[in-house]
């Protein structure tokens, strides 16, 4: 299928494709002049977000478009005469260059992101030209100054720091919030946004966004079309709630990424912080259903991803095969091992996460403690220059230098320093010759995202035959290495076989050296083979595949849902409903109100017709008085059906002489005021409360804000006031225990938002909608009207009963309103906002009855 691109959201709305083909279209410059958005909302003026309820024309997986701060492309100026002239390749250093690594030719791969060199404004339409007929790429031009405040600005000296647990607790420590540089950031997003606007097909591709430098970009994305399919992997930690929460921007941050179907991360421990954070900030619940974790927001389900990235595995092995890494792995050889010495490596950017000084302050305490290998030990730290720039670069670049001055000079003989910095750039195959002769690798960084220096050390110290041949080994022989890595970075769960420290205890560092350059070549090759398993298993191909494949199921029910763009700026979200479900009218029940004789009006009561964020739930004055308007039309039943006892409801609702009330979910029933509570269910035996109320009350004194409320038959333990994510938990165990306890008992154990309740068995909401349609039918009064409004999980018994009665008490041809509050899933067929509307819904009617009496 020939895939096509839509400029704009008029040509979406009107369903004409662009004219131009995607590699012969003119891709024009974004914007080459320096500009910010003015605000953090952010809109469209001239696009306003659409309902998608088209149709997709096609559900496989057509193209990729793969979406990065850098490109993989290496750009070259090139001179020749008086003319200069770009010249472009592949990177083969970056991780996303997955051209080779996903293995399957009928994925189109698109990449949008930055290229590292600066290319004049006159030169950038014929640049986005080659780049994109010859390598796929849409290059994404920024203004320096925008660039330097994004980038260097907001992306270096305050999201990064602060992923790395690093809080501005001073400014000489730099990275306090900058409203200006948060600006710049969401503009380039923003950028980004209308880049990938020029290829893009909403319909058919899938758009994977990688890392902090774009947070935002799923908002951008999701407002212009509600049902792209978008998946967004974090390369970074992602921090605790308790240094997050410190991030003025924190929800904006939070809600962008969730506008993204599936979210990715490393390790188990960086995706708990962030469903952490989305339950204290937003107050969003997530659950595990057949492995798969994912967040309810909105009727949507975003599914969270833990897989730790890859290698590329072909392209380390090629770089083996280099005559040049030969060369480079012989001279190693002649300069360590031919003099007798062992080389322990580190490979490390330069800067203060990466924890170089603290290995080297190790490395003095290895020659401290043991004099034994001083002349005979050599470190070799390779320090990569550092991405970002300020003044803690500096300060690093000159503490490592003077540390590693130091260290020689204490422990220098004649030919031998106990430490080699080498602090230039090294060609990628002169580091796989290092890596091929270092008996033992360290990655001491105090906190990083996941590291991929030890995969690279591991698949370089399997070799070849060629390099065996150099290294002297024999035929066919097991293969060796040695990993100490600190227990906070991200590699460090996958590699059960290497040495975990802490990289702050110094002594305990020393001591892994020790233990790495003591260890029995068998446990050395044993350990090797397991990593060797690992990471050649799990290379950078699996990881883009699983991650596709799991971004392909959970846009896989996109097609069937009807998809609502709510809010403004980056407070932007889609709501995903049923197609069949909408808003209910006012004039529509009206309508239907006044033409039917017998009408069932079923109402829940908080969170329907009370908020449930009110102290006071008491009924008002006014609410009162609705409902008597309600009852007075003799040819209304108004039931009102709740969770609260009927005691509070008596009480509550006396003024109402003809209102059915359904207590307790259903279990206590009235029709009027002065009629006789009955009961919808046999009645139980409580004892099952001497069993219950124990266990509950455990809880409650373990759980700080958790309560218990005693019903008349049943026990509610309430936890909205604890902590959430421990109130969560100790819900979950006391289901787990309650159910264990109680389970010959003829009670039913159920959780909900902030509660678990224990009530008898065959008691629900549901029951009373049934009691009423029946009892209106034995009276040869079959309703035409049924009205059922309610807010939470108890209320979907009575959409359901109602909705399936058209062939039952219900009259053929009647008019049945189902209605939830908010837009969510649900049995119902109608919604409205929230209690406001409700009550404003319910006066209306009342004044329809006024009218008439």
């Amino acid at each position: 299928m020939v895939s096509r691109s839509y400029s704009n959201l008029v040509e979406l709305a009107s369903g004409e494709a662009s004219s131009f083909g995607l590699v012969n279209r003119r891709i024009p410059r974004i914007m080459t002049v320096a500009g910010l958005i003015s605000d953090v909302i952010v809109d469209d003026d001239q696009v306003e977000s659409v309902c998608s309820d088209i149709s997709s024309s096609s559900v496989h997986r057509d193209r990729i478009i793969i979406v990065a701060n850098q490109l993989p492309i290496k750009a070259h100026r090139n001179h020749d005469g008086d003319r200069s002239f770009w010249s472009f390749d592949w990177d083969e250093n970056s991780l996303l260059q997955l051209k080779d690594g996903m293995g399957d030719d009928d994925i189109e791969i698109i990449y949008v992101g930055c290229l590292k060199e600066d290319v004049h404004p006159n030169e950038q339409d014929e640049v986005s030209m080659i780049l994109l007929e010859n390598y796929k790429c849409v290059p994404t031009f920024l203004p320096p100054e925008m660039f330097t405040k994004y980038y260097h600005g907001f992306c270096k000296q305050q999201l990064w720091p602060l992923f790395h647990y690093m809080l501005p607790l001073s400014p000489e420590l730099g990275g306090r919030f900058n409203r200006s540089l948060w600006q710049a950031y969401v503009s380039v997003n923003k950028i980004f946004a209308d880049r990938i606007m020029e290829v893009i097909n909403p319909e058919d591709d899938y758009v994977w966004i990688h890392d902090y430098h774009l947070m935002v970009l799923p908002t951008f994305l999701r407002k212009r079309f509600n049902r792209v399919k978008l998946g967004f992997f974090l390369h970074s930690p992602f921090p605790s709630s308790e240094i997050y929460k410190t991030l003025p921007i924190r929800e904006e941050l939070l809600r962008a990424l969730l506008n993204s179907d599936l979210i990715g991360f490393h390790t188990f421990d960086y995706a708990r912080h962030f469903l952490s954070c989305c339950s204290r900030m937003l107050g969003l619940t997530y659950e595990s259903k057949r492995g798969y974790v994912g967040i309810e927001y909105y009727g949507r389900t975003v599914s969270i991803k833990i897989l730790p990235v890859g290698i590329h595995m072909g392209q380390i092995q090629s770089v083996l095969r280099l005559k040049e890494t030969e060369e480079k792995v012989c001279e190693l050889i002649r300069q360590f091992s031919d003099q007798g010495r062992t080389m322990l490596l580190g490979v490390d950017d330069m800067d203060i996460f990466k924890g170089i000084t603290l290995k080297l302050l190790a490395m003095e305490q290895l020659l401290i403690q043991h004099p034994e290998y001083r002349g005979k030990v050599v470190l070799v730290q390779i320090a990569n220059p550092a991405r970002g720039r300020g003044k803690d670069v500096q300060e690093m670049q000159d503490e490592t230098k003077a540390t590693v001055k130091r260290i020689n000079e204490t422990f220098r003989k004649p030919g031998y320093d106990p430490v080699i910095l080498i602090d230039e750039p090294l060609k990628f195959y002169e580091r796989v010759a290092y890596y091929v002769v270092a008996e033992c690798c360290l990655v001491t960084a105090v906190r990083d995202g996941m590291n991929l220096i030890p995969y690279e050390y591991i698949v370089s110290r399997q070799g070849n035959e060629t390099l065996d041949k150099v290294l002297k080994i024999g035929p066919s022989p097991k293969k060796k290495s040695m990993l100490v890595v600190s227990e906070f970075i991200g590699c460090s769960p996958s590699l059960s076989g290497a040495i975990r420290v802490n990289p702050w205890n110094i002594d305990a560092v020393a001591d892994a050296m020790d233990s790495a350059l003591g260890m029995a070549d068998s446990e050395k090759q044993l350990r090797h083979e397991k990593h060797y398993r690992y990471v050649s298993t799990h290379d950078v191909g699996y990881w883009a595949r699983s991650f596709l494949q799991d971004l392909e199921r959970a846009c896989s029910d996109h097609v069937q849902r009807r998809w609502w763009g709510i809010g403004f700026g980056l407070s932007f979200k889609v709501v995903a409903l049923d197609p069949n479900f909408r808003k209910l009218s006012m004039d529509h029940i009206v309508s239907a109100y006044k033409r039917t004789a017998n009408r069932a009006i079923l109402l829940d009561y908080d969170g329907t017709l009370m908020p449930q964020v009110s102290i006071d739930k008491s009924p008002t004055d006014k609410t009162i008085e609705i409902l008597n308007s309600l009852c007075r039309d003799k040819n209304n039943m108004v039931f009102l059906v709740s969770a609260r006892s009927r005691k509070i409801l008596s009480e509550w609702f006396s003024p109402c002489e003809n209102i059915g009330i359904a207590a307790e979910h259903g279990y206590f029933l009235r029709m009027k005021r002065d009629d006789i509570w009955e009961t919808c269910v046999p009645a139980t035996d409580c004892s099952w409360k001497q069993i219950a109320e124990p266990v509950m009350k455990l809880y409650t004194e373990t759980t700080d804000g958790s309560t218990i409320e005693d019903k008349e038959t049943a026990l509610v333990w309430w936890y909205e006031d604890a902590d959430p994510d421990f109130g969560s938990c100790q819900a979950k165990e006391l289901l787990d225990h309650l159910e264990s306890v109680l389970a010959n008992e003829p009670v039913t154990v159920k959780s909900g938002q902030n509660y678990v309740e224990v009530k008898p068995q065959g008691v629900s909401k549901g029951i009373v909608a049934k009691r009423l349609l029946s009892s209106m039918e034995e009276k040869g009064m079959s309703p035409d009207f049924v009205l059922c409004i309610g807010d939470d999980r108890s209320d979907e018994d009575m959409f359901e009963v109602i909705t399936s009665s058209m062939n039952g008490p219900i009259a053929p041809k009647a008019e049945v309103f189902a209605c939830t509050v908010c837009r969510k899933p649900s049995k119902a067929k109608y919604y409205l906002d929230d209690t406001a509307e409700i009550v404003r819904l319910i006066q209306g009617l009342a004044c329809v009855s006024d009218q008439k009496i």
